[in-house]
């Protein structure tokens, strides 16, 4: 057991290496992409197993007994302080980068093997790091959480709209049966999910009347939506509205799965939801989504813009990126000297280094953990934390519809 982390940052360091240069040739943000996601895994290893090395550690052993959960919680927040500090500093380092023909554009594209080594030594030394300065970024990492799941919101927001202007722009008839189709089957989901929410956590004996406020917040947040979206003075349109309607009651099911296992209105705690196998997809599921935001931001050429109108003729950006586009045709990404640069590579590295600081929370219970480990992101922090994110995206999508009406000499698309 005293072998089991430098053997895991070996292993890593090596399986990095090996193949740093073969992804590099494909793309840079591929890269980038794996070693994030590697990060995760060693991130949930080290919180399984780590814990009676840490507890031998003097510099992490205080006079104060410590139970095994915060222990896993100091492995967790480790990994993820050293994962930050990588990605923040290439962040820094990146500043200003607009040409190719820039040094930088070099560093950011290139040098793996060198960068694999300083990503492992990052991460071996916050293991020598004092506790308080783990507190400080136990703390510091709640509010940059806060902050990538509202760019997470953003990023989905961007995504919809761009979608939406995509087939709109297309101005054929199989299209606009395309978008009805699409935005019927969300809105089927969102309800029939709602629907399920009722049975799985408002169990008959019980008063359950947090769970139900949740769950009819969702139900009204859907209709609003639509209500909103084709009222005659809005120009929205209706793909938009399903989409943030699905995506809301997939956030009350969070919210409320989240809620702790001993709770009398959790039917989760007697079901095999809870198993390892539904914690290692939970787990597969939120690298999915941290890895697609990362890479969603970096490329937009929209993001943090109003979104166009719907019915614009002039919005027909597709969904990804023109360099996403060579990318899925086999072509080199920016292998020529010379040009801009296609997205900002700072903000880009930003976008890791917030989700670094999410998903030390996750893992860890936002610093709250559960008294059973072998749960994950279960706890009554997590649950509000869940209910506020629903909330701060139903804001944010209204706003982008009545924005225009509030603001009628701005140019909003």
């Amino acid at each position: 057991m005293s072998c089991l982390m430098p053997c895991c940052v070996s292993l890593t360091c090596g399986l990095c290496t090996s193949v740093a240069s073969s992804i590099s040739r494909r793309s840079a943000r591929i890269a980038y992409c794996g070693l994030f996601g590697i990060s995760l895994i060693v991130s949930w290893v080290l919180r399984e197993y780590a814990a009676p090395i840490l507890e031998k550690l003097p510099w992490i052993v205080t006079t104060a007994s410590h139970s095994a959960e915060w222990y896993q919680t100091e492995a967790v927040l480790r990994v993820s302080l050293g994962n930050f500090l990588f990605f923040a500093i290439l962040a820094v380092i990146m500043i200003g980068v607009k040409d190719q023909n820039d040094n930088r554009d070099l560093l950011h594209h290139g040098g793996w093997v060198a960068k694999v080594a300083i990503w492992v030594l990052f991460v071996v030394l916050m293991f020598f790091m004092p506790d308080g300065v783990i507190t400080v970024y136990g703390v510091l990492s709640k509010f940059g959480a806060g902050l990538f799941l509202l760019v997470q919101v953003i990023i989905l927001l961007d995504a919809t709209h761009s979608w939406n202007d995509a087939w709109v722009a297309k101005d054929e008839q199989k299209w606009y049966m395309a978008l009805l189709s699409v935005s019927g089957t969300c809105y089927i989901g969102a309800f029939t999910l709602s629907g399920l929410l009722f049975f799985w956590f408002n169990p008959s004996g019980h008063q359950c009347g947090l769970n139900i406020f949740f769950i009819v917040i969702t139900i009204i947040l859907s209709f609003a939506f639509a209500l909103i979206a084709l009222h005659p003075q809005v120009n929205g349109s209706l793909l938009p509205a399903s989409v943030m309607s699905v995506y809301c009651a997939y956030l009350c099911y969070t919210t409320l799965s989240c809620e702790p296992r001993g709770y009398e209105c959790n039917s989760l705690h007697d079901s095999a939801a809870a198993s390892t196998s539904t914690l290692v997809l939970g787990l597969i599921t939120t690298v999915f989504s941290v890895i697609y935001s990362a890479v969603r931001a970096g490329s937009s050429t929209t993001f943090l813009s109003a979104p166009s109108s719907p019915t614009s003729t002039g919005g027909k950006n597709p969904l990804l990126g023109k360099d996403e586009e060579m990318e899925g045709g086999g072509k080199k990404e920016m292998v020529e000297g010379g040009g801009a640069v296609s997205y900002s590579y700072t903000f880009f590295h930003l976008i890791f280094a917030l989700a670094s600081m999410y998903s030390a929370m996750l893992l860890s219970g936002w610093t709250h953990p559960s008294a059973n480990s072998d749960y994950i992101d279960v706890g009554w922090t997590s649950v509000w934390v869940k209910a506020c994110t629903q909330w701060v995206t139903a804001a944010l999508y209204i706003w982008t519809l009545v924005a225009p009406l509030v603001f009628p000499d701005r140019e909003f698309y």
